[in-house]
């Protein structure tokens, strides 16, 4: 399964990013191009132990049900529910998000298992830093394909 500590995934990703432009239409969802990096951003900083947030009550009782269809080798669907911890309405900056993910990528392959988070994932709990790391690729392989890249 594609993850985030294979060397061929994140290079692929890291591809993926650096092609991004500005401009690009999302093919589905409310985000625009530089809030969807700030998404991706965020939720790769939680994978980095940077944020911890709160357990989702509903995540307590589903999260681990939930959990084995994210981590399987199906993209995730178009639509999916968001954390509001994780929802950006305002105005971001694309060569700053778009900077600061090609980073955050790299450090989270550089860091490895060992310094991945321990903390549960906000909706599907416990998580390995594998589970981890295949969660974070299918997260931004599913916003890349958002907006066709």
């Amino acid at each position: 399964m594609n993850n985030l500590y294979n060397q061929n995934d994140v290079k692929g990703i890291l591809k993926r990013l650096e092609n991004l432009q500005p401009n690009l239409e999302r093919q589905w969802g409310k985000m625009y191009i530089a809030q969807m990096l700030a998404h991706t951003n965020i939720s790769l900083e939680t994978a980095l132990g940077q944020n911890s947030p709160k357990r989702m009550f509903i995540g307590r009782i589903i999260g681990g049900f939930l959990k084995k269809k994210f981590l399987n080798d199906k993209p995730m669907d178009i639509n999916s529910p968001t954390d509001k911890n994780y929802v950006f309405t305002d105005k971001k900056e694309f060569e700053k998000e778009k900077s600061k993910a090609i980073q955050s990528v790299k450090q989270f392959y550089e860091n490895g298992a060992e310094k991945c988070t321990k903390y549960p994932h906000s909706f599907f709990g416990n998580f390995t830093a594998e589970e981890w790391a295949v969660l974070q690729w299918k997260h931004f392989d599913h916003h890349l394909r958002q907006f066709g890249a």
